[in-house]
């Protein structure tokens, strides 16, 4: 059961990508924001469910969640950023510059943990970096395009997206090391080995719904209604007069995404659960290689022979960093 909840949480994951991209349009200014909305409601719900079918402490779960703030908010955010970042930039940058994350975790923990890194992992690390800015050198089409579209300002922004992801993201991994590493030195209290990632992660999701609940403040403060402008521009205004579920429809690629994102997480749990952490890292790669290869297919998206070569090394870079467990 393992590797059937490994492949299905990397399949979830790949996915949901696809549809973050198809669900954060140019035209809907708040299409990001209401993505985390949708996300952070699916997210509610399974944490819900978790703590009815483990043996999560509820009672210490206040405490647990100040605790955990700092690691979910980098999540969070990170995620906001990418969601932000897909309305302008194509799928095929943004992921593979996005999961570059797992290559500065390694470095962040030799320098503040004093880990020792191998010569392996070092050269490993730099493959990555190159990859990374080959495929931003290269992108001289794409931000030709951006500033046609969207202006100079707007073309500059939506590119630094991914890289605010990878950095939110990587600091949240380092600080997720002090948290569920080990039962001893965890910063959550009344937890054991049996609860301790269950635990985090219903503080992860419970903080990911109240910042759904808080951004569905601040639109209503703003007087956006939530299903006012859809995802297909040429139906974008028409909103008056239909059903619930025809205005979620509406939003159908933003609801899709949190469903995959939800079930990623979910199944990702249970393997870990398991063990064999070196392996969910490995078979994390793979979200990126899905991803990337449905967006070819799916999104129709072209990058020049020598983007998909810098993308290529960006791969073998994490590939290798997974296997050498690091």
């Amino acid at each position: 059961m393992l590797w059937f909840f490994l492949l299905f949480s990397t399949s979830c994951w790949g996915i949901a990508e696809i549809f973050y991209k198809k669900g954060n349009v140019a035209h809907e200014p708040y299409s990001h924001l209401k993505t985390t909305v949708l996300v952070g409601v699916f997210f509610g719900i399974y944490s819900a469910v978790i703590l009815f079918l483990t043996d999560v402490d509820i009672r210490y779960l206040p405490e647990n969640f100040i605790r955990y703030l700092p690691v979910a908010l980098c999540y969070i955010l990170s995620m906001i950023f990418s969601y932000y970042g897909v309305r302008y930039i194509e799928e095929s940058i943004s992921d593979p510059i996005e999961n570059t994350s797992c290559a500065f975790v390694p470095v962040m923990c030799a320098v503040f943990l004093h880990e020792k890194l191998s010569l392996s992992a070092i050269l490993a690390i730099i493959v990555v970096v190159i990859g990374i800015l080959g495929v931003g050198f290269f992108d001289k089409k794409g931000k030709a395009d951006r500033r046609r579209a969207f202006g100079k300002k707007l073309a500059i922004i939506s590119i630094s997206m991914p890289f605010c992801y990878m950095i939110l993201d990587a600091i949240g991994t380092f600080l997720d090391i002090y948290y569920t590493d080990d039962v001893e030195t965890t910063l959550l209290v009344h937890v054991n080995e049996g609860n301790l990632e269950h635990t985090a992660n219903c503080c992860y999701e419970f903080t990911f719904l109240l910042v759904a609940i808080g951004i569905l403040i601040y639109l209503k403060a703003k007087g956006v209604r939530f299903f006012d402008v859809g995802e297909d521009e040429s139906n974008a205004q028409n909103s008056q007069n239909k059903t619930f579920l025809q205005k979620l429809y509406a939003h159908r690629n933003k609801t899709l995404a949190a469903v995959f994102e939800t079930g990623g997480q979910a199944t990702y749990l249970f393997a870990l659960s398991e063990g064999t952490g070196v392996a969910a890292v490995i078979l994390g790669a793979g979200t990126v290689i899905i991803s990337f290869v449905l967006s070819r297919f799916m999104l129709k998206e072209k990058l020049s022979a020598v983007q998909y070569l810098f993308i290529a090394t960006i791969f073998a870079g994490i590939v290798t960093l997974s296997l050498l467990g690091v």
